[in-house]
């Protein structure tokens, strides 16, 4: 195999001096510059100190809060230790970090365990239990360096053999984990131990976006003793351990003593004692109330309706980011009547996206055009928003075969904005010519058979690069089967060739052409629609210090303190 060129430390990739010219050429954004090279691997401070030298872009308006160090300023009177944050959530069944599905499951296996690279929340991706990576000038071997030291909760240091077991189980059809599908440029046979602290990665294709996909929410790491079952072993290198868990109950994390990370008064973190979630069920006003009562301090991923009761509450902040979390209204190819693509046109046509996003959302997002790449990606290339239009709904039935309309059944689960934009849905396709019998279930219950329906609607998380959701969604593996979160079973030949392209295209510009040719075939021939891209919140007592709004719903309480 090819050894990867040594490059200069001051840069770490090849491309990045071109990149700086990007930038000064003003083809690039100042957030797409820091995203584009942290990937490549030049340090965050490296790359803020060139944007600094480089002085302010006045005409740049932000897409998000400004960026900020991975870690949020704490208040001036500095961080107190003791006490205990008690957050509303969902306490769900449990087993191999790798096969999570849900980012409530992930917040709770997070506090034990830890990933090897850490996404902020700007979307700038940080070494984390890696020191660092490098990658080759095609972006097709990776270098991936661990930190020296860190021991999981049992006292054993974590070694390149825990991570390349990990690695292992991703990719093991048995174990079933999405990951697969997302780091599909990858074999198992191609992952390389090279020494106690280093591994390489050979791709198959290049792709910018590893040190991000190391941060997807099932590639948290467990120790390679790691036996399929992660409440009767919760062996992690994170802050807390697991003292309890009680399935759709609560679960119990308590402060460990020897966390490799340091605070700012020299001691191991976290500061908190102890994390308590509390299953409160699907109504938020069971949720409300216990915010409202001091039963619990934060509430995870708020519907639009909490937010709306809480947000003026003395005592409570609420935090906001845009993102591209979104709720697909999904359609399986492989099932009548959407097989026929008219018929999914027609459904589209149906959307009136700003009677959606107000109903659902409160407004609070931006309209989606249905491509699953949103307006916070790195080089999203901008469409029409197209318009409600139930006279060509109806016209495109015909001609598929439907002259007097259709009748669908529709799947989704009681929780955040599926209920409202089911509804909304409803009403707006009957003028086109379909009726749409609704079926809200119990998110246990949809979860359980949202890959199956032929009609739903799914909440798909915001993920920090375009190349991500499509590589989970709308791709097939090697044989040619649909990855295991490719719920509608579309897999288009041109379209995956372009998104291999994109993901290993360094310049944004050219990146942003590939994704203009990716949205116009999902809008022509895709299997969803999308009709809006949410903001979202994190509501939590004012007393917490350090909180912020991830893009991905994600807690990171490790530097988290409470000021009385």
């Amino acid at each position: 195999m090819e050894i990867i060129r040594k490059k200069k430390q001051t840069d770490v990739h090849p491309y990045i001096p071109e990149l700086k010219e990007v930038y000064r050429a003003g083809r690039c954004t100042r957030r797409e510059f820091l995203q584009t090279a942290t990937l490549l691997g030049m340090s965050f401070a490296s790359a803020s100190a060139f944007l600094t030298a480089c002085g302010p872009k006045p005409t740049e308006a932000p897409t998000t809060a400004p960026v900020t160090e991975p870690t949020a300023v704490p208040a001036p009177t500095g961080p107190a230790r003791g006490g205990t944050m008690t957050v509303a959530t969902r306490v769900q069944r449990l087993d191999h970090p790798a096969r999570l599905s849900w980012i409530e499951g992930a917040n709770a296996m997070r506090l034990v365990n830890e990933y090897l690279t850490f996404t902020d929340w700007d979307n700038i991706t940080h070494p984390w239990l890696l020191e660092k990576w490098e990658a080759n000038d095609e972006v097709d071997e990776w270098t991936l360096y661990l930190r020296k030291g860190i021991k999981f909760n049992d006292g054993v240091e974590l070694t390149a053999d825990d991570v390349v077991f990990n690695m292992q189980q991703w990719f093991d059809d048995e174990v079933g984990s999405s990951i697969k599908g997302l780091m599909s440029y990858l074999t198992p046979d191609n992952i390389e131990k090279v020494d106690d602290y280093t591994i390489k990665l050979y791709l198959d294709s290049g792709n910018i976006g590893v040190p991000q996909h190391l941060f997807h929410y099932p590639a948290l790491i467990v120790p390679k003793t790691f036996e399929g079952d992660w409440v009767r072993q919760p062996v992690g290198t994170g802050p807390f351990t697991l003292s309890e868990y009680v399935e759709a109950e609560r679960a119990v994390f308590v402060r460990r003593e020897d966390y490799w990370k340091m605070g700012e008064d020299g001691q191991s973190l976290p500061y908190l004692d102890r994390v308590v979630m509390l299953d409160l069920g699907e109504e938020d006003a069971a949720r409300i109330a216990a915010l409202q009562s001091g039963q619990v301090d934060n509430i995870f991923n708020p519907s639009a309706e909490i937010w709306q009761a809480v947000k003026g509450l003395p005592g409570i902040k609420v935090y906001s980011t845009p993102t591209a979390q979104t709720f697909v209204i999904r359609m399986r190819v492989d099932t009548e009547p959407f097989s026929n693509n008219k018929v999914r046109q027609a459904l589209k046509k149906c959307i009136d996206r700003q009677k959606a996003l107000d109903l659902a959302w409160f407004g609070e997002g931006v309209l989606g055009h249905d491509a699953h790449i949103a307006p916070v990606h790195p080089a999203y290339c901008e469409k029409p928003i197209p318009p409600y239009d139930p006279e060509g709904a109806k016209a495109l039935l015909a001609e598929a075969g439907y002259p007097d309309g259709l009748t669908v059944d529709l799947y989704t689960q009681e929780a955040r904005a599926e209920p409202a934009l089911a509804q909304s849905l409803k009403e707006t396709a009957a003028a086109g010519g379909i009726n749409i019998n609704l079926n809200i279930l119990p998110s246990a219950q949809y979860w359980d058979i949202w890959t199956e329906v032929d009609l739903g609607i799914t909440i798909w998380a915001h993920r920090p690069l375009g190349t991500m959701v499509p590589a989970l969604a709308y791709t097939a593996d090697a044989d040619g089967n649909p990855g295991a979160w490719n719920e509608t079973r579309w897999v288009d030949k041109e379209f995956s060739d372009l998104l291999r392209e994109a993901e290993r295209t360094l310049d944004v510009e050219a990146r942003r052409e590939i994704f203009c040719q990716m949205e116009d075939i999902q809008q022509e021939r895709g299997s969803v629609g999308i009709a809006f891209y949410t903001s979202v919140w994190y509501i939590c007592n004012e007393k917490f210090q350090n909180v912020q709004a991830h893009p991905t719903n994600y807690d990171h309480f490790d530097n988290v303190w409470i000021k009385e």
